[in-house]
């Protein structure tokens, strides 16, 4: 397993993709002020999804902000966002800006201390589009983010994602690297993930 120092331009795949971070991308008074807003502001939800053919509690909690007139659906849940509000819609205005894209959602994930995760998975939704460029914005305790190629499963990628980062993921990514947010003993305190996203 490779752990990356932070990047900027760098391409961090080796190939079949392209995926740029930018450590501090907020700077730490922005970001500390973000993250008290997603956490008293969002309205968030704890809701089941499907795995492996029975239905299971997330173990995290979400929300769906951006355009109301698409809804956005995953593992079985329709999800119908929310109106952008003042300072989400000033996080995105500042990605839009690196990401070349202008984004339509924003998927929340508030994970509460280091047993709250994600799985394996591709943001390979037909709606994305074919190449999509998702922006994921982190607010909080630092976490681990991996990557493994999708063919080639010991083929992986760790990178660390600090407070007020941003990860670009763009190119053939979502075809053939898959990514997880995995669960972590030593990690006490929360997180909150945002990943900016235009839907079709």
């Amino acid at each position: 397993m490779l752990l990356f120092e932070n990047s900027f331009e760098e391409n961090l795949l080796p190939f079949k993709g392209e995926v740029h971070y930018y450590p501090s991308f907020f700077d730490k008074s922005k970001s500390d002020k973000f993250l008290n807003q997603l956490k008293e502001e969002v309205l968030w939800r704890h809701e089941p999804i499907w795995m492996f053919g029975k239905k299971v509690m997330q173990p995290r909690l979400t929300a769906l902000y951006g355009n109301p007139q698409i809804a956005y659906g995953y593992s079985g849940i329709e999800m119908k966002p929310l109106d952008w509000s003042p300072f989400l819609s000033e996080i995105k205005n500042r990605i839009e800006d690196v990401a070349d894209t202008e984004f339509t959602h924003v998927l929340l994930n508030y994970y509460r201390d280091g047993q709250d995760s994600m799985g394996w998975h591709r943001d390979n939704e037909k709606v994305l589009g074919n190449n999509p460029v998702i922006g994921s914005v982190s607010f909080g305790i630092s976490r681990d983010f991996q990557l493994r190629l999708y063919a080639d499963k010991s083929n992986k990628r760790t990178i660390l994602l600090e407070h007020g980062s941003l990860l670009l993921m763009k190119g053939e990514t979502q075809h053939h690297w898959e990514h997880q947010i995995p669960k972590s003993k030593t990690v006490r305190g929360p997180r909150v993930n945002l990943t900016f996203r235009k839907i079709f």
